[in-house]
């Protein structure tokens, strides 16, 4: 019986090790989101400076329009031999005016992701269709016949 009972629990070991490497690995990415700290950030009474004492370094800026400071945080999931897939997304964006003070603190959250899924290795665009020969010899009579092209009509003394 003693054996019957080795095999038993090296079959219980070995069923816990594979469902073990069936689970997900999360992994954290970015800003690491403090409830507290992100409600602290009031409108009308914080500037920059204060937000970044309370919140740190922004993960990125905005470049055009009004000055906006964004904390991005992910939690991805990855089982095995898959992709990694986006589990939590958060974003937090504090909007300045030109002074410096805060006038908005606002959150995103997954809802806002946009979900891209490219078509095998070609990007769908708008336009006409054209196929391969069309392709090969499509401008085949139409070099030169254009306006600034060579030959008579190029312009004053041409």
């Amino acid at each position: 019986m003693g054996a019957t009972k080795r095999i038993m629990a090296l079959g219980a070991v070995g069923l816990g090790l594979a469902a073990a490497g069936c689970s997900s690995i999360p992994d954290h990415k970015g800003y690491i989101v403090d409830e507290t700290l992100f409600q602290a950030v009031q409108p009308g009474i914080d500037n920059r400076e204060s937000v970044r004492g309370t919140l740190g370094t922004p993960t990125m800026t905005s470049e055009f329009g009004d000055p906006v400071w964004y904390y991005v945080s992910s939690l991805t999931r990855q089982a095995p031999f898959r992709m990694p897939r986006i589990a939590e997304h958060t974003v937090l964006a504090v909007t300045f005016d030109a002074a410096g003070n805060v006038v908005s603190a606002e959150r995103s959250g997954i809802d806002q992701v946009v979900r891209l899924d490219p078509e095998d290795d070609e990007t769908p665009t708008l336009g006409r269709e054209r196929g391969f020969l069309e392709d090969l010899f499509g401008n085949i009579g139409t070099v030169g016949t254009g306006p600034g092209a060579g030959g008579a009509g190029r312009g004053p003394g041409g």
